[in-house]
């Protein structure tokens, strides 16, 4: 089970934190990440920390102003979201990917087939 909170309206150039609490599973087993969806568009990876061996992975649109983190000891995993704009407005979603494999590395790159598990969204709204 995965449980996203944090998200909110926020003003463009403001930030916002989301978390995300899982359970059920070992954090140890499977990659987690965050993807979203905007009005009117396909889903789309956001950011991605891998199990295998720590490493981060941001879409470009991200890079610079996103940084995804995680406390494996409460089993949650955060994404900061600094210098938001209008455009990051969306629902993102908390999600288990494979540990091994290009899933993670290329943030879902290739679609959303890749996702193990979806958690339920939660709305980020950056007005201009």
């Amino acid at each position: 089970q995965l449980q996203a909170s944090g998200g909110g309206l926020v003003q463009d150039g403001g930030s916002l934190r989301l978390s995300c609490a899982a359970s059920g599973f070992s954090f140890s087993d499977y990659s987690m990440g965050w993807f979203r969806q905007a009005p009117g568009k396909e889903r789309e990876g956001v950011s991605c920390l891998s199990s295998a061996d720590g490493t981060k992975y941001y879409a470009d649109f991200v890079k610079g102003r996103f940084t995804i983190s995680s406390d494996n000891v409460r089993n949650t995993v955060y994404l900061q979201m600094n210098r938001l704009n209008p455009e990051d407005t969306a629902v993102y979603y908390c999600v288990v990917l494979p540990k091994y494999g290009s899933v993670c590395p290329t943030v879902g790159a290739d679609g959303d087939s890749g996702v193990r598990y979806w958690g339920k969204g939660t709305q980020v709204t950056v007005s201009s």
